[in-house]
């Protein structure tokens, strides 16, 4: 692909996550304008709204799974592997902010990929139990939601906070809670 082509791609599937997680009804023509090309140009590469919708999926779930491996979530010290997933997760969240359940809701076989990743971050939560850096008393469900929370409300309503500090933040509030000990 050449170096603008690979451009333009970026500058509309980044545009595309951006407005269609702000409204799902969002016309490629929309999207096109917003991205600064023309609308032959998105409908070259994406013959629907839907096709595109599937590219921004799949490249959030990519991004994610980068994360994933990155972080090391079974091989790594536990608080270093948190660090490093939630410092990572949060420029995913904030690039791609569309709602993969929706995605999952809409194209079964995407759900497969994105069970996948859940079963990974629940098993690396369950180490983390298992380490003592959790309590046991918690179902694993609940300690998941908060952490997926504390990530989603660090990427999105505090926008300005940069991910390793966001990082810092959401790693000390899930490890160590609100109260005093």
């Amino acid at each position: 692909m050449r170096a603008d082509a690979a451009r333009n791609l970026a500058a509309v599937l980044r545009t595309g996550a951006r407005l269609l997680a702000d409204d799902p009804s969002t016309s490629i023509s929309a999207i096109a304008a917003a991205a600064g090309v023309d609308r032959t140009t998105v409908h070259r590469r994406f013959a629907t709204r839907e096709a595109l919708l599937d590219a921004v999926f799949q490249a959030k779930l990519d991004s994610a799974a980068r994360v994933l491996d990155e972080a090391r979530l079974m091989e790594a010290p536990v608080a270093v592997a948190l660090h490093r997933y939630v410092e990572g997760i949060i420029p995913v969240s904030r690039e791609w902010p569309v709602d993969t359940r929706r995605m999952m809701q809409a194209d079964p076989k995407a759900r497969d990929p994105r069970e996948e990743q859940s079963r990974r971050l629940d098993a690396f939560l369950q180490r983390a139990a298992d380490e003592g850096f959790l309590r046991t008393d918690i179902p694993g469900a609940w300690a998941r939601g908060v952490l997926d929370d504390l990530v989603d409300s660090a990427a999105h309503r505090f926008p300005d906070v940069e991910a390793p500090q966001a990082a810092d933040l959401v790693v000390d509030l899930f490890l160590n809670g609100l109260g005093r000990h």
